[in-house]
Parts: C-alpha cells; sequence; structure tokens
C-alpha cells in the first residue's frame, strides 16, 4: 500500500473542474500538502495507507472558496458606518478612523480577525487591498491561510507612505522579497481607484507591473458618482482612460464593475479583463447591481468577493454565491442565468483564474494545493436533499462548515479553529471597537 498524509472520504464532492460534476463515495488523497489522488473510497482504502483518515458521511466537499476581494483589516470596522452611501461611507465613516488608527498592530488584529472568519465559512484564499500589506502577509503565513496581497498604490501620504515613488519601491520590494516564491503568498498592485493616480504614476505603475509580472486590481466604475467626475475631470470615462494608458488587459482585475457600457463589456472581453463581483457590499451601498450573466455571456471571467466587512457586514462567501446567483437571475429576468454549479465554480476557480492561481486553487485535481472545505448537509435546513450543489448553494450557511485545510493543513476541524486562539482574539477586537468607538464621538 502506498502511505499518503490524510485520506479524506466525504459522501460527496464536487471537483469543479475538469467539469462541473458531482462525485458520490470518492475519496480525496493529500500528501506533501497537495492532492494526490481523487478516486472511489473503496479503491482508495485497498490502495492507500493514511497518517490521518477522515470520515464525513453526509458532507460535501468542496474546493476552498476564493474570497476574490477584500479588506481584511477593516473587520475591525465591521457595523462601524451603516446605513449610508458609498461617499458618505467613506468620507465620514471610514476614513477619518483610518486616518488615525491605521497602523501595523491595527492591520495584524483587523486581519487576524477576518481569517478567522474565513476559514470558519469554508474561505482557503483572499485577494487582499490594504494598508500595511507587509503585515497582512505575516499573519497570513503565521495562520497558514493563502493570500493574495495588494499593495496601495495612491498619491497621497498615509501611515504607509508618502510619495508616488515611497508607494512604488515598497510595493516592489513586497513583490521581490520575501514572497516572489512563496507557497501561501502572492502579490498584485492595488492602486484604490482610477482617480487615485495621475496618468503619469499609471503609466509607471503599468511598466513596473509588466516587468514583474504582476496584477493590478482596484475598484472601477464602482459608482455612477465615480464615472460623472471622471467625465468631468478627464472628458472620459475611467476605462476609456486605462485603455488609453494600456493597463486594460489580462492583468487587470476590475472590483464592483457594475456601470459598463456594451462597448465596455466588449472590451474587457476582447483584453480578457477579470471581474470580481461583491453583490452584498453593492447592494448595502446602494451602488447599483452588476449584470454578471451578461458579463459571462461575453467571455469575462468572472469572480465573486465579499468587500470589506464594514460594507458587508460579513466575509460570508456561501451567502455571497447565493447573492451572486439569485441577483442574476432576478436582473437577466431568467432563473437558468447563473445555475447553482455555475456560481460554485464562480466562487472557486474562476477567483482563482482571476487572481493567477487557479494552476494552483481552486479545484479538487490531482497536484493542485489541497485547499479544502467540508460542509455539512445533513441539517433540517438542508433537508431533504436531492442535489447537493444546489443544497450548498441555496441552503448552506456558514456554521455547516465542518472542516477547512489549507494546502493539507487542517485549519478547521469539525467547527473548531485549529490555529487561532479565539479567546485572546476577541479580547483585542473588543479594544479597538472601544478606541475606533472613541473617535467618532
Amino acid at each position: 500500500m502506498l502511505h499518503c498524509d490524510t485520506l479524506i472520504a466525504p459522501q460527496w464532492c464536487a471537483p469543479v473542474a475538469p467539469a462541473n460534476g458531482l462525485l458520490s463515495d470518492h475519496a480525496v488523497v493529500v500528501n506533501d500538502g497537495r492532492i494526490a489522488d481523487l478516486l472511489p473510497i473503496a479503491e482508495a482504502r485497498l490502495k492507500y495507507q493514511p497518517s490521518v483518515f477522515i470520515e464525513r458521511p453526509g458532507h460535501l466537499l468542496i474546493p476552498g472558496f476564493v474570497n476574490a476581494h477584500t479588506h481584511a483589516a477593516m473587520t475591525l470596522m465591521r457595523g462601524l458606518a451603516d446605513d449610508m452611501p458609498l461617499e458618505t461611507w467613506l468620507g465620514k465613516g471610514i476614513w477619518p478612523v483610518e486616518k488615525r488608527w491605521v497602523g501595523a498592530e491595527m492591520v495584524r488584529d483587523g486581519t487576524e480577525l477576518a481569517i478567522a472568519e474565513m476559514i470558519s465559512g469554508g474561505t482557503t484564499c483572499f485577494s487582499d487591498q490594504y494598508f500595511y500589506p507587509e503585515i497582512v502577509a505575516e499573519t497570513a503565513v503565521d495562520l497558514q491561510m493563502r493570500v493574495m496581497v495588494g499593495t496601495p498604490i495612491i498619491e497621497f501620504p498615509t501611515a504607509w507612505a508618502s510619495t508616488i515613488d515611497e508607494y512604488l519601491n515598497k510595493a516592489s520590494d513586497l513583490v521581490h522579497d520575501p514572497y516572489a516564491d512563496h507557497p501561501l503568498v502572492s502579490t498584485c498592485f492595488a492602486p484604490h481607484s482610477a482617480n487615485a493616480l495621475s496618468d503619469e504614476s499609471f503609466v509607471d505603475l503599468r511598466v513596473l507591473a509588466d516587468q514583474l509580472d504582476v496584477r493590478i486590481q482596484m475598484h472601477l466604475h464602482e459608482s455612477t458618482i465615480e464615472i460623472e467626475r471622471a467625465l468631468k475631470k478627464d472628458g472620459q470615462r475611467p476605462i476609456g482612460r486605462l485603455q488609453k494608458l494600456g493597463l486594460v488587459n489580462t492583468s487587470l482585475l476590475a472590483v464592483h464593475a457594475i456601470h459598463l457600457s456594451d462597448a465596455e463589456i466588449e472590451i474587457f472581453a476582447e483584453s480578457g479583463v477579470h471581474v470580481t463581483h461583491c453583490p452584498k457590499s453593492n447592494l448595502k451601498l446602494a451602488s447599483g447591481l452588476a449584470p454578471v450573466a451578461k458579463y459571462r455571456r461575453a467571455g469575462i471571467n468572472v469572480a465573486i468577493g465579499t468587500d470589506s466587512a464594514a460594507s458587508n457586514n460579513c466575509l460570508d462567501m456561501l451567502e455571497e454565491m447565493r447573492t451572486a446567483a439569485l441577483l442574476a437571475k432576478a436582473q437577466a429576468s431568467d432563473a437558468a442565468a447563473i445555475s447553482a454549479s455555475d456560481a460554485l465554480r464562480m466562487a472557486t476557480l474562476d477567483g482563482a483564474e482571476a487572481l493567477g492561481l487557479a494552476h494552483e486553487t481552486g479545484s479538487i485535481e490531482t497536484g493542485k494545493w489541497a485547499d479544502l472545505a467540508c460542509v455539512d448537509l445533513n441539517r433540517l435546513h438542508s433537508q431533504p436533499l436531492y442535489d447537493p450543489i444546489s443544497q450548498l448553494v441555496y441552503t448552506a450557511r456558514a456554521e455547516q462548515v465542518t472542516d477547512v485545510w489549507v494546502a493539507g493543513r487542517h485549519q478547521l476541524d469539525k467547527g473548531r479553529l485549529t490555529q487561532i486562539d479565539t479567546a485572546s482574539l476577541l479580547a483585542r477586537c473588543n479594544e479597538w471597537r472601544d478606541r475606533f468607538a472613541s473617535s467618532t464621538n
């Protein structure tokens, strides 16, 4: 018999790729952090001798969710500025608190809280965009979480950097060292939005991104106000400006991308731009509804992200996936616009594709990292069960996630976080709540 580290035997398995489908009574073999085999349980018992055997009847095993856009540290601001439109939310609710309190300690604690929540809900990889990205990376490594770290690029001073040159230099340093070949950490450049940089700075950023072969993610066409301001200032919509500057290509990850014309949809499709759809944040801030079914029909890869817990207010990819599917149906007046299998793919493999990680994660395929989540469907509100994938998308809740592995490491074991001291984390969260509250009084 062959030795393996872990053999996972759920009742059902949804590999997502190479094709959407469902396997019954199959086992996933994990060795050295990667998926070594996927085969019927009966054959696996005869072929492999595992160090750890995990049997989960009534459970569905899926690839871990890929949260393709969030601001992890802002989880400490959850509920701080609710029921405000985007511009007011930023200007009066968020930016004053950030100006006073953002620092390495705040980012570390907020990121830990976000990682704890995400792992508990089945997320194994997230794309972050916030200050002190080196702290985000360190925290993810300490807690063994997969992350794409977006380095902020803007033209005004913050606690992290003072000038555009300093932003670019610090971002380049993070890409080069120490995470150039790290198994858990990848990097990208993350200008806040199209209005965050001058044409000259965007050209410098594009050249640097091309040289280093990294993605650029930014909030783009998130609100009508953003577009109106661009038309007034530049005489063109943000996408048109970025296209002229050479940034509309396969390296661009456009976050939100709610308000696209038919011509802009065609440009995105032809240029290979990826879109991250954040439906709950868009709803809460009344930013609009992205026509994701239309984007996907045009050939645009659409991932799913939660955005921050300050505008969502949670990092629950099960809920985000369900909201994305339901909104797409209503908007397209087509109940089949986004199927349950489509939604699962958007929340896993399509997210990995958007981050440039589809060769490493996002599906249950031999050779990929064992980034996995197990969901208990033997709950009253998920019964009776006819189609496990449909029940996952339309009924499952975060508390049904029982087990999570990141690169083969058992991060959630029967609902218990194995790497995080939750009592200490909760105490620190309460301290930050008191600090933030004092600055808003």
